[in-house]
């Protein structure tokens, strides 16, 4: 068995060496990288390490660099320039490799799939996030984010010490999420240890562990190892919890139609009623017939995935910078004030468009905190650009955070400063240079949807509390994982406001 991997190695190692020195990817700049391997090795430490050396990477080779993951190339563009070109491709829609990982749970929807599948998809989908569909969604956001503001108050009287935002803010997120896309409630803020929420986040830090170690990749052997059997039974958590909340809506739906009592959107007895993602997707499978209840899991499990924590760490990361920036924060209040006048109403869509401050509060810490910090594509056609010519299987990965942090387009990159984004400020500025929920035709479907319910929350916790971060440089340090986490959680001083 020893003999045979040692030939294997060599095979894989030789053929390396031979196809390598030819390869147009290594005319580009980056880092010395050894056979079979490439560069794997320097990124197979802790989450936190091999961040902070890719990291150094970009700002090394800026504008462009190449790695190699073992023995695919890969391509790193980090000026706005060459990332509009591979954004605004309709050809170059292919997700990188490391997508196949969350694929195992996710099938292929929205955020998996690609050509025909990804395109029919996609505009099948659209008409889900229409504004008439998000405004029913304002009082799922204003309900839950309520419920946050009870579960803070409590907090506040049983203790004496600061307050670490984030589950709580999760925990909210999630919430929101169950109820806008399943229609149902999982009481994630209530009920912090339910199954569903911890295989939730169990999984993601799996897939994470999986991505950053090439050996794991192979399915058979990544099966047979302590993270592929807790793979196997997160997995096995999260589809059983979706899989039964299909059929209840799916029963429902077919008992209500065949009623003909329930007309759309309304009750028995002709009261309006809030439309989840999942009953759209029982429609269109209804009308049209071009939908399975696997196809519809995987669109679920997709808006599931892709629309709670990413949600929650940018609203977690936005509660500490308005707690590090006290003149920021009574801004906030005073466009509120404005708003609402004293008065305790839950926000309305009408509320949440005025929150223009807020707004630019938002889009700042998504510069600085990008949830989602680097999207990956993989050359399916040859692909040129800058004289180069690279080949199909050729990976491109695209660092939201480091284009964010370019000071030839933002000047003191590392300060926060939501008047970046007032209107005669932005003005000219490279479209691709700020690119929080990517851009072209891949962009994030549902970044209306998340850009109001961070409102609703962020305004409601404004209206109910002060806020101060404790320490601020422990809860700035971020590690990579599916997305920018604060390592240390963002311990804040919330008190009452009167």
């Amino acid at each position: 068995m020893i003999e045979v991997i040692l030939l294997v190695i060599l095979f894989f190692s030789a053929w390396y060496l031979l196809t390598r020195t030819k390869h147009e990817v290594d005319k580009l700049p980056g880092p010395p990288a050894i056979p079979l391997f490439g560069n794997s090795l320097s990124f197979a430490t802790s989450r936190e390490e091999s961040y902070k050396y890719m990291m150094q990477l970009t700002k090394t080779y800026y504008p462009v660099l190449r790695t190699w993951m073992g023995p695919t190339p890969v391509i790193h563009p980090l000026d706005p320039n060459i990332v509009e070109i591979i954004l605004t491709s309709s050809q170059h829609i292919t997700k990188s490799l490391e997508y196949a990982f969350i694929s195992d749970w996710l099938g292929t929807g929205l955020l998996t799939s690609t050509g025909s599948k990804w395109h029919s998809r996609r505009k099948m989908l659209t008409p889900a996030f229409h504004f008439k569909i998000l405004e029913q969604f304002v009082p799922v956001f204003g309900d839950n984010t309520a419920i946050l503001v009870d579960v803070v108050k409590k907090k506040i009287k049983s203790t004496s010490g600061p307050i670490n935002i984030v589950p709580l803010v999760t925990h909210c997120a999630l919430d929101i999420i169950c109820e806008t896309a399943m229609g149902t409630a999982v009481h994630a803020q209530t009920d912090s240890e339910s199954k569903y929420v911890s295989a939730m986040y169990e999984i993601s830090d799996l897939i994470v562990h999986r991505m950053l170690r090439p050996w794991l990749h192979p399915a058979f052997i990544h099966d047979m190892t302590p993270t592929g059997r807790n793979f196997k039974r997160c997995l096995k958590t999260l589809r059983g919890f979706t899989n039964n909340v299909i059929q209840e809506r799916k029963t429902e739906f077919r008992k209500n139609k065949a009623s003909g009592k329930v007309k759309h959107g309304e009750d028995e007895f002709g009261v309006k009623k809030r439309t989840a993602f999942l009953d759209l997707l029982l429609e269109v499978s209804d009308e049209k017939r071009t939908l399975s209840d696997e196809d519809i899991r995987e669109e679920v499990d997709t808006f599931m995935f892709e629309g709670h924590d990413t949600t929650a760490m940018a609203m977690s990361w936005a509660l500490y910078f308005l707690g590090c920036n006290p003149d920021v924060q009574q801004k906030c209040v005073e466009e509120l004030d404005e708003i609402f006048g004293g008065d305790d109403r839950k926000p309305t869509m009408n509320d949440l468009n005025q929150m223009k401050y807020l707004e630019r509060v938002i889009k700042e810490t998504l510069r600085l905190r990008p949830s989602v910090f680097m999207i990956g594509r993989q050359v399916t056609t040859d692909l040129k650009f800058g004289g180069y010519t690279f080949p199909k299987g050729t990976g491109i990965y695209m660092h939201i955070i480091s284009i964010h942090l370019n000071p030839k387009v933002f000047p003191n990159p590392e300060k926060f400063d939501p008047d970046r984004f007032l209107p005669e400020v932005a003005l000219g500025r490279h479209p691709y240079a700020y690119i929080p929920f990517s851009a072209g035709p891949r962009n994030c479907i549902g970044q209306k949807f998340a850009m109001l319910e961070q409102k609703t929350l962020l305004s409601t916790m404004l209206r109910n509390f002060k806020l101060r971060t404790v320490d601020p440089e422990k809860s700035s340090v971020y590690i990579p994982d599916l997305i920018l986490r604060p390592k240390h959680g963002i311990d804040l001083e919330i008190t009452l406001r009167q």
